[in-house]
């Protein structure tokens, strides 16, 4: 919109694209029945949800019935983790998580550890890559998952899934990845990945707020999360939000048609910013600056500028000091910490994401105010 921010918060939520409120709309207007209805009105409700679920699964390279839909990212997480739990506690009650986790998947080990199960969390190097001898070395008899996200929703690193992947099932042991910031920016087709649960939340790819995915490999051990009536066959009661589902099949379909092209647009962007901001000051720390890292993330440093203090000053740039969902604004980030970043250098943090619509002159500009904000906060 016309005197808007140039918005650089995309890691938090993206705007819904024009096609996925399209075909919220038209959910609205055409798709209002109830799936579980027979009639023409259900009929016409559980096409739309077929449809969608099918985009869904074009997308991360699996069958249809592997799909559930989810409220959003916290749901899956918390679903794949708990679901898996209750379902084999009885073979064991132990899991394995990265200290970098999102709180939707800390959290739900917070929980089971109340409930008596043993959690592990597996250190990360200085680039914030989780060591996949590290969660091997955590492994004990009694592990029945292991939980490591695709990629941070602080630094973007890319974590090595395909490799801790390949330790679990040498181990017959369940994985789940949570790949709510990746879905739609990198590819995050399951069998590639060798997983056994994948998270996908819609808001982080220009779908609405309110809709996820959970893929649940066919014949993987799950309790429903949810209990009511039988739902997605079972596994998730509650009559579905249909234009939720819509729009997440839209912005599946649209993801799948511009990925390599968005990736493009996206990295080219981050990087202009990452090094208009280096010339600026030769002191910018990159975290995770070496890693392999999602196309639109930058987490950084400007030792000596607080980043909320800078945030507080910025006119004309939509951003954040670290993630929205558990930012407190006073202490570090738990992220960075794990990283064994300082914890002042850890306040003096950036994350600025680009979008599919981000230009090269909109970054230009937020550095050039980025860089005065700082200076006026250093002097």
């Amino acid at each position: 919109m016309n005197g808007d921010p140039i918005y650089l918060d995309h890691n938090a939520t993206t705007p819904v694209a024009p096609e996925v409120a399209e075909a919220v709309a038209r959910a609205l207007r055409d798709a209002w029945g109830n799936p579980s209805s027979s009639h023409i009105f259900g009929a016409r409700a559980g096409r739309a949800v077929q449809e969608a679920r099918k985009r869904v699964a074009l997308l991360l390279g699996c069958d249809a019935d592997e799909v559930i839909f989810t409220s959003g990212g916290t749901e899956s997480d918390n679903a794949a983790l708990i679901g898996v739990a209750e379902a084999l506690e009885t073979r064991g009650r132990h899991l394995v998580i990265s200290a970098v986790e999102h709180p939707a998947v800390e959290e739900a080990a917070r929980y089971l550890e109340r409930r008596g199960w043993s959690v592990a969390r597996a250190a990360v190097d200085r680039e914030g890559r989780v060591l996949p001898a590290a969660i091997e070395a955590a492994l004990l008899p009694a592990t029945v998952l292991i939980s490591v996200m695709h990629a941070n929703n602080e630094t973007g690193v890319v974590q090595p899934v395909r490799e801790i992947a390949g330790i679990a099932r040498s181990r017959r042991i369940l994985f789940h990845t949570d790949a709510a910031q990746s879905a739609g920016k990198i590819p995050t087709r399951v069998d590639d990945l060798g997983v056994d649960l994948l998270t996908v939340a819609g808001h982080k790819f220009y779908a609405p707020k309110g809709i996820g995915a959970l893929y649940l490999r066919r014949g993987t051990p799950f309790a429903a999360f949810l209990r009511g009536a039988g739902h997605e066959n079972g596994r998730r009661a509650g009559t579905e939000n249909i234009p939720g589902i819509a729009g997440l099949g839209a912005a599946c379909a649209l993801a799948s048609i511009e990925m390599e092209e968005r990736a493009g647009r996206m990295r080219a962007t981050r990087d202009r910013l990452e090094a208009a901001l280096r010339a600026r000051f030769p002191g910018l720390v990159v975290h995770g600056g070496t890693a392999e890292r999602l196309p639109n993330t930058l987490s950084a440093a400007i030792p000596g500028a607080d980043a909320n203090a800078l945030l507080a000053r910025l006119d004309g740039v939509a951003a954040s000091a670290g993630a929205a969902c558990h930012a407190s604004g006073t202490e570090p980030s738990r992220v960075l910490l794990a990283m064994g970043v300082d914890p002042a250098l850890a306040r003096s943090t950036l994350r600025l994401t680009t979008g599919r619509s981000t230009t090269l002159e909109e970054v230009d500009l937020a550095a050039a105010r980025i860089a005065e904000a700082a200076r006026e906060i250093r002097e």
